[in-house]
């Protein structure tokens, strides 16, 4: 019984390592979020999602989708090597209003459930 007891712990153990393993997509904003704070409604709204592979495995941007009123304006197309960073540029349109939008950004990364990360877009434009 012991024998059986040991061989399962250590199947887990391993199971749990090799799930580990693959690239990872890590975020510089923290929660994901860029706030833009109060800004005028002529301001840019222009804004960059900059990340990092912190797997050890080529990260893949496979898709990057908005809400309305968000344009992506650039995602990388090549792999991103782990260790190395990247960038996703937005642009919202800056209509008065609540800002309260999300991306979603599909990827192979592993320590997202199956490789999607929602992005968010928040902040208040005043007239």
């Amino acid at each position: 019984m012991k024998k059986v007891a040991s061989f399962i712990a250590i199947l887990m153990v391993t199971t749990i390592g090799l799930a580990q393993n693959g690239p990872k997509i890590d975020f510089a904003a923290k929660d994901n979020t860029i706030d833009y704070g109060t800004v005028s409604k002529g301001d840019n709204g222009a804004k960059a999602f900059e990340f990092t592979n912190t797997g050890d495995a080529p990260l893949i941007i496979t898709s990057v989708q908005s809400t309305a009123g968000i344009s992506i304006v650039s995602k990388p197309t090549a792999s991103i090597m782990p260790g190395k960073s990247g960038k996703i540029e937005v642009n919202f349109n800056m209509p008065p209003g609540p800002i309260r939008k999300t991306i979603t950004v599909e990827t192979n990364a592993v320590n997202y459930p199956e490789g999607r990360v929602a992005l968010k877009v928040r902040g208040e434009v005043s007239n």
